[in-house]
């Protein structure tokens, strides 16, 4: 990426949306446009520097406005979440296929020189998922196509269209797979939180209050790789700039169970707690990992941040937020 032009990052109000937009100011892009759903008040990180604008992309004339004059795209908007969110509102994962759609449109019509597609693990089929010794998950393994049932039809669908509007329209798009990513500033309750934010607020909700114990959702031997934002953000620029048209996962290979991501969380925390195992609730898959051995030969990235880092800046971040705001249990 060049420094001239205008860079837009849509869903830049969000989690990675923030830290993108941080980092590419930070490296000396001044010209950056942020659209986001949400009121400027509730975005993850709101930097003045930028242009803000709060608008619903799901709508084309939205995607039109934003992306008028626009040299480079991130596209990372997406009505998402973890697990708890994401088996259970299907219908509302779906339908960013709008943003996707339109984005593309807007992006083709502007003659937007390069797009980024977010897209991501849920793309893989559940089948290949059944162990939690599993196999790390390479690109070619999304098809034959059965992947995650909402959320996962949706990114993989995008990811298709991506390709399409480049082999038929010669619009330049880039396409990673992201491996749940986490880090400071990002959702830590509610209902959309990923596990590494969630065992942090658990954790720390116990120490704090006196509780001695943590509930976990399953029975704490799932599988999952976890990367850090820095990471994704250096590896999601590293694949924008790219000559590498297909899908590129971007993820740590590192495997760990859930009940291994509560012993460094507890470590941290300086805290051993006793652990409750809800096996009704939303799990998702028995195992994932991601295998990066094609991000790692064609452009030489590999995750930087090890997880026990990792979780301690973002461990720190949610004990200052709760200690600021309160209880949460």
């Amino acid at each position: 990426m060049e420094k001239t032009g205008t860079v837009l990052v849509t869903g830049g109000g969000g989690f990675i949306g923030g830290h993108l937009v941080a980092e590419l100011l930070r490296t000396g892009h001044s010209d950056i446009r942020v659209v986001d759903c949400k009121p400027l008040s509730e975005w993850y990180q709101l930097l003045p520097q930028a242009e803000n604008i709060c608008a619903d992309l799901t709508q084309l004339s939205a995607c039109r406005a934003a992306a008028h004059d626009v040299r480079y795209v991130f596209n990372l908007a997406a009505d998402m979440g973890g697990m708890g969110f994401i088996e259970t509102h299907k219908a509302e994962c779906m339908l960013s296929v709008l943003i996707s759609t339109h984005m593309l449109m807007a992006a083709r019509e502007a003659s937007v020189e390069r797009l980024f597609y977010s897209s991501s693990a849920c793309v893989y089929a559940a089948e290949k998922q059944t162990n939690a010794d599993v196999v790390a998950l390479r690109e070619s393994d999304a098809y034959p196509a059965m992947p995650e049932d909402g959320y996962g039809w949706e990114k993989l669908f995008s990811e298709r269209m991506c390709r399409h509007f480049r082999e038929d329209y010669g619009l330049e798009t880039r396409v990673a797979r992201y491996h749940n990513v986490y880090g400071p500033h990002g959702t830590y309750d509610g209902g959309r939180e990923k596990a590494p934010a969630a065992m942090c607020r658990k954790v720390i909700a116990a120490k704090l209050w006196g509780a001695d114990e943590i509930e976990i959702w399953g029975d704490g031997n799932q599988t999952r790789s976890f990367m850090y934002i820095d990471d994704c953000i250096t590896g999601s620029r590293m694949i924008l700039d790219s000559d590498e048209t297909e899908p590129l996962n971007l993820g740590s290979d590192r495997l760990v169970t859930i009940n291994q991501l509560v012993d460094i969380v507890e470590g941290i925390g300086g805290v051993r707690l006793k652990r409750t195992y809800n096996l009704s609730a939303p799990k998702g898959v028995r195992g994932r990992n991601s295998d990066n051995a094609l991000i790692s030969e064609r452009l030489g990235w590999a995750p930087a941040i090890s997880l026990e880092v990792g979780l301690e800046q973002t461990y720190r971040w949610i004990y200052d937020q709760m200690i600021a705001g309160g209880r949460t249990s």
